[in-house]
């Protein structure tokens, strides 16, 4: 399933309060890979900032008034997340916005655009009961680098979460592929003597041991990939 991590910055914390959307940021996974294919848009949002939401994301009131309203953005945003899985941290908080968003300009609940809707946040609590589970926490504990995040912001917002969310559903049951069960089953047996392997790059080495490195800090224990190769190596 195609895939949306979204986020959203506002003028301030209570959508009862008349508070609005003023940054869109969201990008694509497909086949969980991260694609070229990202939305950001700027909102104005016909009100003021609060001075303690601008303290997070340090948008001004002066640097959105040029900037069209959300209903210029609604569908360019519905349509880059209809039929998706939209991932969101603490969605109830984002959908809200949202909803009343499309509200003012007549169209259905967001919900109704995607197939579904993931919160991280429960996702998170769920693997990591009574520990602290910002999006800032989840970084340092998944080993994604968020330094150059000192003011929130949705598009970066959406591309952390986005790094985060895979780390947390990354899985290690396995590293052996069933091919009487997979989509080879029917292709018939294999000729092994004509496969052609391909060398992994230096950056595609480094990639991959810094996965596994994210893996065992995590779960404070060797990987079960390594494990196998220092015993094939030692001849165990």
């Amino acid at each position: 399933m195609r895939q949306v991590v979204l986020d959203t910055e506002t003028t301030g914390l209570e959508v009862q309060d008349g508070h609005r959307i003023i940054e869109i940021g969201a990008v694509e996974l497909v086949g969980r890979r991260l694609t070229e294919r990202r939305l950001h848009r700027y909102v104005n949002p016909g009100r003021p900032i609060d001075r303690g939401a601008l303290e997070v994301h340090g948008l001004t009131d002066e640097f959105l008034a040029d900037k069209p309203g959300f209903d210029a953005a609604a569908d360019e945003l519905l349509e880059y997340v209809r039929g998706a899985e939209v991932i969101i941290h603490n969605a109830p908080f984002d959908l809200a916005f949202l909803d009343a968003e499309l509200a003012l300009i007549g169209r259905p609940p967001f919900s109704e655009f995607c197939a579904k809707v993931t919160d991280t946040l429960w996702l998170a609590r769920d693997l990591h009961p009574g520990k602290r589970n910002s999006l800032d926490a989840l970084c340092e504990r998944y080993g994604v680098s968020n330094r150059h995040r000192t003011l929130h912001g949705a598009l970066l917002d959406a591309g952390l979460l986005a790094e985060v969310y895979l780390a947390m559903t990354r899985g290690q049951d396995s590293l052996v592929i069933d091919l009487a069960h997979g989509l080879m089953a029917d292709a018939g047996p294999i000729d092994v003597t004509r496969l052609i392997v391909l060398s992994a790059s230096e950056q595609e080495v480094a990639a991959h041991e810094a996965v596994l490195d994210s893996i065992e800090k995590e779960c404070r224990a060797t990987t079960v990939w390594r494990a196998t190769v220092t015993s094939a190596a030692s001849g165990g």
